[in-house]
């Protein structure tokens, strides 16, 4: 039996912290390792659509958007955003990785989002056109990941905690936490484990609400893992200063995000730090802006030293092995049940 569909959200409200980028090399070992990788450019910004398409080809595909023969994000949805009809499953695009396909983003998903607001409000009033829009994405993105057969569908997102985030993470079935090493990222945790625990308790109650037979959103998104990156390193070792900030990080990440979560639910997080890490990725300098430039990984850029290249590509494999490992793992509920029935002497 095929492995079931694992959504996957990068996200951190904090700007500045490469999610684009990691994105892309994460989705790229991922397919290196047979998987088949749909990317989802829900940041209205279009950077991941930039990273793999000349900007003459996405002013394009912005330009014909709000017709009938738009193949971006906002083509799909734009039907239930104006209220003329359902959401528009699109083919997605092909990109210069095998096994990796991109639905583009656009401007006027900024639009979408402000109707997400209003839809959230209507579901707490049980209006089935409320539930309708929150749910909207997550029909799209499930029915273009069908088309490709994909095994994970990965978000880029904005850095915001507005109406389209919190729909897309409560449609994940986990996320990444990108953190970079300065004081600035430490701040920001403090307020992301009472964000996504506001959206999840909401959640619970409009799921409650809703009427029957009404698509509804997961609703459960588990932390898996951090990503310290972009940090410097003399030898091989990581900097003084980007280390000190690391210790807080781990710090602020237990008391401010798997703690707050483990309140709710036990499931939504490991019980520890040392358990999420998985990977640390330097800061590549001038690799990243040639990869930009280029639409491809950061292993298979044109210049840059082969050493630099090997190193960006061992470390991006290891990150997705461990990706691997833990969202097709066998779930620790059902994990724990397994044992104890083991455990029970046969009568």
């Amino acid at each position: 039996m095929p492995e079931p569909l694992v959504k996957l959200t990068i996200y951190n409200h904090k700007g500045g912290v490469g999610k684009t980028t990691l994105t892309v090399n994460i989705a790229a070992a991922l397919a290196k390792q047979g998987k088949t990788i749909l990317l989802i450019d829900s940041d209205p910004q279009c950077n991941l659509t930039a990273y793999f398409f000349e900007d003459e080809f996405v002013n394009g595909l912005l330009d014909e958007s709000d017709g009938d023969k738009g193949r971006t994000a906002w083509s799909a949805v734009k039907p239930v955003v104006e209220g003329t009809g359902n959401v528009r499953v699109i083919r997605p695009f092909s990109t210069v990785v095998p096994n990796l396909y991109l639905l583009p983003g656009d401007i006027r998903l900024s639009e979408f989002e402000q109707a997400l607001n209003d839809a959230w409000i209507d579901c707490f009033k049980r209006k089935p056109s409320g539930f309708r829009g929150v749910f909207a994405l997550s029909f799209l993105v499930s029915a273009v990941a069908n088309r490709v057969k994909a095994d994970y569908v990965m978000y880029d997102t904005g850095p915001n905690i507005g109406p389209l985030n919190r729909v897309i993470l409560l449609d994940s079935d986990y996320y990444i936490v990108p953190v970079a090493c300065d004081l600035f990222s430490v701040r920001a945790l403090a307020t992301l484990g009472q964000t996504l625990k506001s959206w999840i308790i909401d959640w619970k109650t409009i799921s409650t609400l809703a009427p029957d037979e009404i698509d509804l959103l997961r609703g459960r998104p588990r932390f898996l893992g951090y990503i310290p990156q972009r940090f410097k390193v003399y030898g091989r070792r990581m900097a003084r200063t980007p280390q000190y900030y690391l210790g807080r990080v781990r710090r602020q990440l237990y008391s401010d995000l798997i703690s707050v979560l483990r309140e709710i639910d036990s499931d939504l997080a490991p019980s520890s730090v040392s358990e999420t890490e998985l990977g640390q990725v330097k800061d590549f300098g001038t690799l990243v802006q040639s990869a930009q430039r280029e639409g491809v990984p950061l292993s298979q850029v044109s210049d840059g030293s082969p050493q630099q290249k090997q190193e960006a590509l061992s470390v991006f494999e290891g990150i997705a092995l461990r990706i691997l490992e833990r969202t097709t793992s066998v779930p620790q509920d059902k994990k724990k049940q397994e044992e104890r029935t083991a455990a029970t002497p046969r009568r």
